[in-house]
C-alpha cells in the first residue's frame, strides 16, 4: 500500500535523464500552462464572439511571456536576494545558478505579473488594441496555467511547506531536516489553479474590464495569502513582519489594488485609453 508521506521521493524530477540531455517535468509542466492557457484562449475566441483575434492573442501572449520572465527574475533579484546579486551581478541574467536560495529557480510571481501586464499594454498600444479587450480574454483562463506550473513544482521537490504533523504531509528529498512537511505546491494547485478559474470562468460572461482585473487580483492574492500560512517562507527572508511572508506582503498590496479596480471600475474603465 502507497504511504503518501514518501509520495515525493518515489518520484523522479527527470522524465528523462542521460549524460547528454536531461528533461524536468518541471520544465514540461510550464510548456504545457501555457498550451493549455493557449487553447481554452483560442476556444474563447472560437466559441464566445471575442473581439481580440486568435492572431493577436498569439502575439500578445508573446509579448507577455518575454514581460513576465524579464519582471519575474528582476523582482527576485531586488525583493529575495538583493545581497547575492550585488555581490554577483552577472548571476542577474543568469538563472541557472545563484545562490544557495535559488537554484533553479529564482522567479516571482508578483514580478512576472506586472512585467506581463507591461508587455500586453506595450503590445496593445503598438496595434492599437483597447486592453481591456485583451484583459477580458485572457483573465479567465490565467489560473489554469498556475494549475500545472505548481504541479511542476511538486513534482521538482520545490517550495515544499512547513513542518506539520497531518496525516497527508510528506517527506521531500530536498529537505535537509527531513522532517514531515505540508505538500503545498498541491495547495497552491488546487486554490490558485482551480478555485480561482472556476470562478473567473464562472462570471467571465457577467462581468468585464477594471472589475473582472479586480476579482483576478482578488481571487490570486486571498487564495496566496492563504497557502502562505502553509508554506515554508523563503530562508534568506524568513518572516518579514511578525509572521507574515514576503508572499503575503506582495499578495496583501496586489488585494488592495485588486479591491480598488473592482469598486472604482467605472472611473478607471473611462480613463483608460490606447
Amino acid at each position: 500500500m502507497l504511504n503518501i508521506s514518501s509520495l515525493p521521493s518515489l518520484i523522479s524530477p527527470y522524465i528523462l535523464h542521460t549524460p547528454w540531455i536531461s528533461i524536468r517535468w518541471y520544465g514540461v509542466m510550464y510548456v504545457l500552462s501555457i498550451i493549455v492557457v493557449y487553447l481554452v484562449a483560442t476556444w474563447r475566441i472560437k466559441h464566445e464572439k471575442c473581439i481580440i483575434t486568435k492572431e493577436q492573442f498569439t502575439d500578445a501572449l508573446i509579448w507577455g511571456f518575454i514581460g513576465m520572465v524579464i519582471g519575474a527574475r528582476l523582482l527576485y533579484v531586488f525583493i529575495y536576494d538583493p545581497s547575492y546579486y550585488l555581490a554577483n551581478p552577472l548571476q542577474i541574467i543568469w538563472p541557472f545558478e545563484g545562490s544557495a536560495y535559488v537554484g533553479l529557480a529564482g522567479f516571482s510571481y508578483h514580478g512576472g505579473l506586472i512585467g506581463a501586464i507591461l508587455g500586453l499594454l506595450l503590445y496593445c498600444k503598438k496595434f492599437r488594441i483597447r486592453p481591456w479587450d485583451m484583459s477580458d480574454l485572457i483573465i479567465p483562463v490565467i489560473p489554469i496555467g498556475y494549475f500545472f506550473g505548481r504541479i511542476g513544482n511538486f513534482l521538482n521537490d520545490e517550495l515544499y511547506g512547513r513542518v506539520t504533523s497531518v496525516p497527508w504531509g510528506m517527506y521531500f528529498p530536498s529537505d535537509p531536516t527531513g522532517k514531515l512537511r505540508h505538500p503545498s505546491q498541491l495547495y497552491e494547485a488546487l486554490l490558485e489553479g482551480i478555485v480561482c478559474f472556476l470562478i473567473l470562468w464562472f462570471v467571465r460572461k457577467r462581468i468585464k474590464g477594471p472589475q473582472l482585473f479586480g476579482l483576478y487580483l482578488v481571487t490570486y492574492a486571498i487564495a496566496r495569502i492563504i497557502v502562505e500560512f502553509f508554506r515554508e517562507p523563503d530562508p534568506q527572508l524568513g518572516f518579514i513582519f511578525g509572521a507574515l511572508t514576503m508572499g503575503q506582503v506582495l499578495s496583501g498590496l496586489m488585494l488592495c489594488v485588486g479591491l480598488g479596480f473592482v469598486f472604482f471600475q467605472r472611473k478607471i474603465s473611462k480613463k483608460t485609453i490606447v
